[in-house]
C-alpha cells in the first residue's frame, strides 16, 4: 500500500509542457552535480533546446495519508530545486506530471491513473494533489511505470532530464507487468526510474524497489512517510509573502475560462498557506521564476511574451471589464505596464529567495541534514546527482 520535499533543492527535472487543464484518462495506447557550479545568468532566460521533466507516481492506498501529506507540503520545495539547474547558462522549461496508483476507487484494471500530463501548468498539479484521497487497493509498480513511461510525452533531447520518482510501501514486483523489462524500456528512451520507499530500509531493499531503482540508473531510497515535514522559518518569510499579492496584480486574465483560471490561482496560494507557512513562501518564489510558472493559456502577459501579435487579435469579448473598449494600442500598453512590474517583483523576491536559502541551509547544517528525512529530500539528492552527470548547474 502504499513523495516530497518539492523541497528547497528538489527535482532538477521536470519541463512543464504546456499545459492541459482538462482531466486526462486513465491509461492508453503509447504515444509517440554533488559539485555543481554556481552560474549567474539571469534566471529569466529560458532554454529551448531542453527540459527537465518530472513524473510524479504516488500511491494512493489506505496507508498513504503520510505520503500525500509530505507531497503537499514540498510540492513547491521540488519545483524550486527544479527551477536552479541550469543547462549552459539557461534555465530549462520544467514540466511535472501526476500518477496514483493502489487505490480501489480507480476504474483500471490495474488501479492507475494518471492524474495530469506532463505540463508547465503548476495551478493544475497543486490543484489536483490536493484532491487526491486514500483508498485501500492493490499497488503494481510495473504496471503505472509502464503507463508513464509510454503515455506521457517525453522530450526526445537527450539533453533533456527525465525523472520518473515512485513511492508506495508494498512489494515492487506486484501484478501482471514486469518491472523489469518496463524499467529497462524507459532507461532505453533515457528516463531515470527513482524509487522511494515508505518503511524499513532492508525491507525496501528485500521487496525490490532497491533493484528498480538499480534497473532504471536510478536512486533508492526509504522514508517515514508518517514524519512530520521540518518547516524551517527564516526573517524572509513575511516580506517575500508580502509580495505575493503585488505578483497576482500584474497577471492579466483573456479567454472564455480566464476568470476561472485566475480565481484556481488564488485557491492555490489558500492550499499552499493551509499547508504551512513555509509552503506558502516557496509558492511565491514558485511563482516569480518564468522557467517553472507560465500561465499564457490564461494570462495576456504571459500570452504576449510568447506571441507579440496576439494581442492584436484577441476579441474583446475576452478580455476583462477594465480592458473591453479600449484601443489595441491602450490595450498594449497596460499589458506592458503589468510585465514590467511583474518582472520588477520577480527580480525582488529572487534576491530574497537567495537570502532564505542561504539561512536555511545553514540551519540545516547546524541539525546535522539527514540524508533522506522525507520525500523531499529524497528527490533533491536523487536530482543534483542526475544534474551533475548530464551537465547542469545551480
Amino acid at each position: 500500500m502504499t513523495i516530497i520535499k518539492f523541497l528547497t533543492l528538489t527535482l532538477g527535472a521536470t519541463a512543464f509542457l504546456s499545459a492541459q487543464s482538462s482531466p486526462i484518462r486513465s491509461c492508453g495506447k503509447p504515444l509517440h552535480p554533488k559539485t555543481i557550479v554556481q552560474n549567474d545568468a539571469p534566471s529569466g532566460t529560458v532554454s529551448k533546446e531542453n527540459k527537465i521533466q518530472v513524473a510524479l507516481l504516488l500511491d494512493t492506498s489506505n496507508s498513504m495519508d503520510g505520503l500525500i501529506d509530505q507531497a503537499k507540503s514540498r510540492l513547491w520545495n521540488i519545483v524550486n530545486t527544479l527551477t536552479t539547474l541550469k543547462y549552459n547558462g539557461k534555465a530549462p522549461q520544467v514540466e511535472i506530471a501526476l500518477y496514483e496508483y493502489g487505490n480501489d476507487g480507480l476504474q483500471d484494471e490495474n488501479f492507475i491513473r494518471q492524474v495530469t500530463p506532463l505540463t508547465q501548468d503548476l495551478d493544475l498539479v497543486s490543484e489536483k494533489l490536493f484532491a487526491l484521497k486514500t483508498n485501500g487497493g492493490s499497488e503494481y509498480c510495473g504496471a503505472v511505470i509502464r503507463d508513464a513511461s509510454m503515455n506521457l510525452n517525453w522530450d526526445g533531447n537527450e539533453k533533456s532530464m527525465k525523472l520518473i520518482y515512485i513511492a508506495g510501501n508494498e512489494p515492487f514486483d506486484q501484478g501482471r507487468i514486469n518491472y523489469k523489462e518496463t524499467i529497462s524500456k524507459a532507461k532505453s528512451k533515457n528516463i531515470y526510474t527513482n524509487t522511494i520507499f515508505c518503511g524499513d530500509r532492508s525491507e525496501g531493499i528485500q521487496s525490490f524497489w532497491q533493484s528498480g531503482a538499480t534497473i532504471g540508473d536510478g536512486k533508492y531510497f526509504n522514508i517515514d512517510s508518517d514524519k512530520k515535514v521540518i518547516y524551517i522559518e527564516t526573517p524572509y518569510d513575511v516580506k517575500i509573502s508580502e509580495y505575493n499579492s503585488k505578483l497576482n496584480d500584474t497577471y492579466v486574465y483573456y479567454g472564455s475560462r480566464g476568470s476561472e483560471y485566475k480565481n484556481k490561482q488564488m485557491v492555490q496560494d489558500k492550499n499552499a498557506e493551509v499547508q504551512s507557512a513555509s509552503s506558502s513562501v516557496e509558492r511565491t518564489v514558485a511563482k516569480s521564476r518564468k522557467n517553472a510558472y507560465k500561465n499564457d493559456h490564461w494570462d495576456l502577459v504571459d500570452r504576449a511574451e510568447k506571441d507579440a501579435d496576439f494581442i492584436s487579435k484577441v476579441k474583446e469579448s475576452e478580455l476583462p471589464a477594465d480592458l473591453k473598449g479600449k484601443s489595441k494600442e491602450e490595450i498594449k500598453k497596460a499589458v506592458a505596464e503589468k510585465s514590467a512590474q511583474r518582472g520588477q517583483i520577480q527580480k525582488e523576491i529572487e534576491v530574497l529567495s537567495k537570502k532564505r536559502q542561504g539561512y536555511i541551509d545553514t540551519e540545516m547544517k547546524k541539525r546535522g541534514n539527514p540524508e533522506a528525512d522525507d520525500l523531499g529530500k529524497a528527490i533533491e539528492n536523487s536530482v543534483l546527482e542526475l544534474a551533475k552527470k548530464k551537465g547542469y548547474s545551480i
